[in-house]
């Protein structure tokens, strides 16, 4: 699991070198003066380079919203988080890692859904690296692997519901909430292995597959006509047997069966046909 890597402000580490520098020279200068070049002076020097380039090799600087993961010879030794710059153990080797949120986009994906038709569908993934040890370790390349779980993912949730949900009660790939929370929870579980958090998901293109969209597409118009009827002949009823109730009730006008029956069906016939009805007068009486 992650934890915190050894770290103090990288400005310590450099006073500390300054004031090395200083002695040095404050030490070395006196021999230089008396006899030249003395070994002494070699050995100082040595020494101090050496320390010098050690030193220089701890210091790291890190951006906002990055990681570091630090190594030691191949062994995991700490992450660090916070930005600015620091000093760390020397001889350490450290990969970055950016925090920042991402975006994903899938390719448009043609599959079949859960009724066996081909559709077309693409995704976007929300998506942000919590831990930096098993982004850096868990897998070969975590962007990459989110990219190749997402479109696994989107092709699995496009096989398990219809494009369009026939029975009520029934989730479709039309649903946006229903499927984006699905896709959301299915690729938390599945990005959790690379220290991932997906932190949305959402279905950017959904639609029939050309070779079948035109069939489809009458289908759909096909059933739109159908409810539209039904809601016409639905309210027509209704309106015919309301205006036969308010007849009866305020004894316009007695019908027999046979004129109520002839009644209704000329209603009908104007209130659920598509063209506007022609009117005829009745010049004679009722009944001729």
């Amino acid at each position: 699991m992650e934890r915190a890597a050894f770290r103090i402000s990288g400005f310590i580490p450099i006073g500390v070198l300054l004031i090395l520098a200083a002695a040095g020279i404050a030490i070395i200068q006196p021999v230089l003066d008396e006899s030249g070049v003395h070994p002494r002076i070699i050995v100082v020097g040595v020494v101090y380079v050496v320390l010098a380039v050690l030193a220089a090799t701890g210091f790291t600087v890190v951006n906002p919203n990055e990681a570091q993961v630090v190594q030691f010879f191949g062994r995991y030794v700490g992450t660090i988080r916070t930005a600015g710059l620091h000093w760390t153990w020397p001889l350490t080797d450290r990969k970055k890692v950016t925090l920042r949120v991402r975006n994903f986009e899938t390719a448009r994906l043609k599959v079949s859904d859960a009724d066996g038709n081909p559709v077309e569908i693409a995704a976007v993934v929300v998506w942000q690296v919590v831990d930096a040890y098993k982004a850096a370790f868990a897998v070969d390349d975590h962007v990459e692997y989110v990219a190749v779980q997402s479109e696994a993912a989107v092709r699995h949730l496009a096989t398990s519901y219809p494009y369009e949900a026939h029975d009520s009660g029934r989730a479709s790939l039309r649903d946006s909430t229903v499927v984006s929370e699905e896709l959301t929870h299915e690729l938390r579980e599945r990005v959790q292995l690379a220290g991932v958090e997906v932190l949305e998901s959402r279905t950017t293109h959904l639609a029939y597959a050309p070779e079948i969209a035109h069939a489809m597409l009458a289908r759909q118009q096909a059933s739109a006509i159908v409810g539209a009827r039904f809601k016409i002949v639905e309210g027509a009823v209704g309106m015919v047997s309301n205006a036969l109730e308010r007849l009866r009730e305020e004894d316009v006008v007695e019908l027999d069966e046979e004129r109520k029956a002839q009644m209704v069906s000329n209603l009908l016939v104007v209130l659920c046909g598509d063209r506007a009805a022609q009117p005829v007068v009745n010049a004679g009486s009722l009944y001729s």
